[in-house]
């Protein structure tokens, strides 16, 4: 299982599969299964895609991480997202309006997660 870190800009966190884009992130969706998903929404200058076409992804194939934190900088783009998501997640799913808190990347860091967001 591996945790991903969605974003053009922000520094990726220490134990986090880190995807510059909706191609990459979308990608590694596909291929692993996904614990702990952190999604930006705008993704530079040079893309017309966001962290929302994920979320449209997400629930089009209605594959869900276990966790998915909305760290957006954009509070119009987080309530999207977060409505969307909320709205066809599955039980046991836990999502979140916002970053990723500091003693759970902590935790991660250190090896010391225990699936337990």
């Amino acid at each position: 299982m591996i945790h991903v870190y969605l974003d053009d800009l922000r520094p990726c966190p220490q134990g986090f599969a880190l995807a510059k884009d909706v191609k990459e992130c979308l990608l590694l969706l596909e291929e692993f299964e996904v614990d702990i998903l952190s999604l930006d929404h705008d993704l530079g200058w040079t893309t017309t895609q966001t962290g929302m076409d994920v979320v449209i992804w997400l629930v089009q194939q209605r594959k869900f991480p276990k966790t998915i934190y909305i760290h957006t900088s954009s509070p119009t783009a987080c309530t999207a997202m977060y409505q969307m998501l909320y709205t066809a997640k599955t039980d046991g799913m836990n999502l979140y309006p916002h970053r990723i808190p500091d003693d759970l990347l902590m935790q991660i860091a250190q090896g010391k997660y225990t699936g337990e967001a």
